[in-house]
């Protein structure tokens, strides 16, 4: 296990992340940034935090799972006959490798992900 060390914790929801603006290309509307902050890695695991303001944005998922604790926004999955997904504070999600989304943040949205 590197980063966190054993036996020690970190408020998930108040740790402080480092925005950066999205690659034009992505952005659908507004000017949302993003930061993300590994916390550690477990049985070859990444664990983190990301966050995204408000705007609409494309992705690329990657093979993840991961639990809303802030903020609000909705998921549309392009071209893969899935619904558009709510997301809010104690959603939990599973992403897959390769996924394309349009990620529309309303509340400033912050994740705990595990990929």
């Amino acid at each position: 296990m590197s980063g966190l060390a054993a036996g020690v914790g970190v408020d998930a929801a108040t740790l402080t992340l480092s925005h950066e603006s999205l690659p034009a290309e992505e952005v659908v509307s507004g000017t949302p940034t993003t930061a993300t902050r590994e916390l550690t890695t477990l049985n070859g695991l990444e664990i983190g935090i990301w966050e995204m303001t408000p705007g609409t944005a494309t992705d690329t998922e990657a093979d993840e799972v991961f639990v809303v604790l802030s903020g609000r926004a909705t998921i549309a999955f392009a071209s893969s006959g899935l619904p558009d997904l709510e997301v809010g504070p104690g959603s939990f999600v599973r992403l897959a490798e390769g996924m394309r989304t349009t990620w529309t943040v309303t509340e400033t949205l912050r994740k705990v992900y595990v990929a």
